[in-house]
């Protein structure tokens, strides 16, 4: 048996607006990735968008680093949506 990659599959839902991570599948090729993954992850038909990235690709922040890489954006409040009024015509926020 031939060692396939790893890919991470991400499924936008008919009512979001982003993909989530929905697991992962081995595969021999991107088109494959798709298919198998449309079949495994989406047999509901609730999503509408299947994105796969070989795992390999994703880039990912250290756990150990958790506190120094994200604690910074503590001091910087005016990155809080508090600080904003958004118009009630405005979707999806």
């Amino acid at each position: 048996m031939t060692n396939w990659p790893l890919f991470e599959v991400f499924i936008r839902s008919k009512n979001g607006l982003d993909h989530k991570h929905v697991g992962s599948l081995h595969a021999s090729d991107d088109n494959m990735a798709i298919e198998n993954a449309r079949d495994v992850y989406s047999r509901r038909m609730e999503g509408v968008s299947i994105w796969v990235v070989e795992s390999k690709h994703i880039t990912a922040s250290d756990p150990k680093e958790n506190s120094a890489f994200f604690e910074p954006a503590e001091d910087k409040i005016y990155r809080h949506p508090t600080f904003y009024h958004l118009p009630d015509e405005l979707k999806h926020m």
